[in-house]
């Protein structure tokens, strides 16, 4: 008798453990089927995210349904004295929430904190010259994404990446890129693709890409993904995602591969947003 209910327990906690993504999405939709966001927040989208405003009412609908799920398990902390409110923690999560618009919940699985800094901020360096000799030194930057699943953000770039919608640059879409690029486990540029069949053709439209960007960098020649990008491999699918969502016609008639590559991976076209 004893041994018939630990052989039923040890088969349901099986099925529990293999199943548990589907059961714990199910969770969600019953958690959070009557949240939705409110007439004041929609407002706020609309005048401070350009994305949202051009979106189909579709996608805008996905969207708001990621954004309240994002906001209610992710955990915001402001740093160096800022006061976060809801607005600013509604805006990040709006941007960061466009990358995975066709994505199932949940969202950015590393992903535990977001830390808001009111502007760029100092962030200690270690650094190791040919020699073998380390110096430590402090570094000004505006966002970070750690593989242990925090990220953070300055909220002065935050604004700036949503009021010049068409330059190509957006903090939260960069470091949210890079995020992406982390769920492998490493940072190397690939992020996490749905079939194992698709790495092949990833790699070799990737580093065609990423070499022509490098060429065209080192010998000034005209190029839409900005030049950071030719740093490695991994800001390269940062800054290509930035451009990707914020110049994409202009990135189609570039490089109409590597924009093919990043329609297929994030499963929507941009261009039909602009």
């Amino acid at each position: 008798m004893v041994n018939g209910l630990l052989m039923l327990a040890l088969i349901a906690f099986v099925v529990v453990y293999w199943r548990w993504p589907i059961i714990q999405n199910r969770l969600w939709q019953r958690k959070y089927q009557d949240f939705c966001l409110n007439d004041q927040q929609k407002a706020l989208l609309l005048r401070c995210m350009p994305i949202y405003q051009k979106m189909t009412d579709s996608d805008r609908e996905k969207l708001e349904r990621h954004i309240v799920w994002f906001l209610n398990e992710k955990r915001f902390i402001g740093c160096d004295g800022l006061k976060l409110n809801d607005a600013m923690k509604l805006i990040v999560a709006a941007d960061a929430c466009v990358l995975v618009l066709n994505k199932p919940w949940p969202l950015y699985q590393n992903v535990k904190e977001i830390l808001l800094y009111p502007s760029a901020y100092y962030a200690p360096q270690t650094s190791r010259d040919s020699a073998g000799l380390v110096s430590y030194h402090n570094t000004v930057r505006q966002g970070e994404s750690w593989p242990g699943g925090t990220l953070v953000l300055s909220w002065h770039d935050v604004l700036e990446g949503n009021r010049l919608p068409s330059d190509g640059h957006n903090l939260v879409f960069h470091e949210f890129a890079h995020q992406l690029d982390q769920e492998t486990g490493q940072t190397t540029g690939t992020p996490l693709l749905a079939k194992q069949t698709d790495y092949q053709q990833w790699g070799r439209v990737f580093s065609r890409a990423y070499n022509q960007l490098k060429t065209h960098v080192a010998y000034n020649m005209p190029h839409v993904i900005h030049s950071y990008g030719a740093t490695n491999e991994a800001e390269f699918f940062a800054v290509l995602t930035e451009t990707f969502l914020e110049k994409p016609a202009e990135l189609r008639h570039y490089d109409p591969e590597i924009y093919s590559l990043l329609v297929g991976y994030y499963q929507f076209d941009p261009i039909k947003w602009h």
